[in-house]
């Protein structure tokens, strides 16, 4: 996360697995590839946050419902840590509205293993169903394609900027991805041994 001020504004860029919520006005930005974020804020109480989540899983099943898989249950864990610490600033959760982004499927590279293909679409589904669950409106979205996104959320008119990559400037960026994708499975895979050693009463 770097905090930065330009044209005497407060800038906030997160990176993946990261997060920021505030009640000043601001700027939040991200680069997203295959990953997600949601800008959230409660316009009643003038309390914004925004996050950035890659779901990892190695297998996808198409017909079950990604809130209820292992992958499902951290991006739960990333949603809920924005939401409630936007709450512990006084927000309230029936009044908060979602605009999202992200979702691209820039690792397509055909050295990658199968898993890779629908990982922006897995946190397209996810995202949507979560915010349905949850019966947070999503105001706007720009979900999905092939090319990567620079976003800017204003926390002040709650409008989000957004600055598409060409597909031929990804490199980095396939790279970032793919290298969270594998940290982030590892941390899964530890998580759910060490769970299985313990005694449930």
């Amino acid at each position: 996360m770097r905090t930065e001020f330009k044209n005497n504004k407060k800038w906030v860029t997160i990176d993946p697995g990261e997060y920021y919520v505030s009640q000043e006005k601001m700027i939040i930005s991200t680069l997203l590839g295959s990953c997600v974020s949601a800008c959230l804020w409660d316009p009643v109480h003038h309390i914004s946050g925004m996050n950035h989540f890659l779901l990892s899983n190695r297998r996808y099943k198409k017909d079950t419902p990604i809130c209820i898989t292992e992958a499902g249950r951290y991006g739960i864990h990333s949603m809920e840590l924005v939401i409630n610490k936007m709450q512990k600033l006084g927000a309230q959760r029936k009044y908060l509205k979602a605009k999202v982004f992200g979702g691209g499927n820039v690792l397509n590279n055909s050295t990658l293993t199968s898993s890779f293909f629908c990982v922006g679409d897995v946190n397209i589904r996810f995202i949507k169903e979560f915010l349905s669950n949850e019966k947070i409106p999503i105001i706007s979205s720009d979900l999905g394609g092939d090319t990567g996104r620079v976003i800017r959320f204003d926390t002040n008119l709650y409008d989000v900027f957004v600055r598409k990559i060409k597909s031929t400037n990804t490199s980095q960026l396939k790279n970032r991805d793919q290298n969270f994708w594998e940290k982030s499975i590892k941390e899964q895979e530890a998580t759910e041994s060490s769970n299985n050693n313990v005694d449930l009463w």
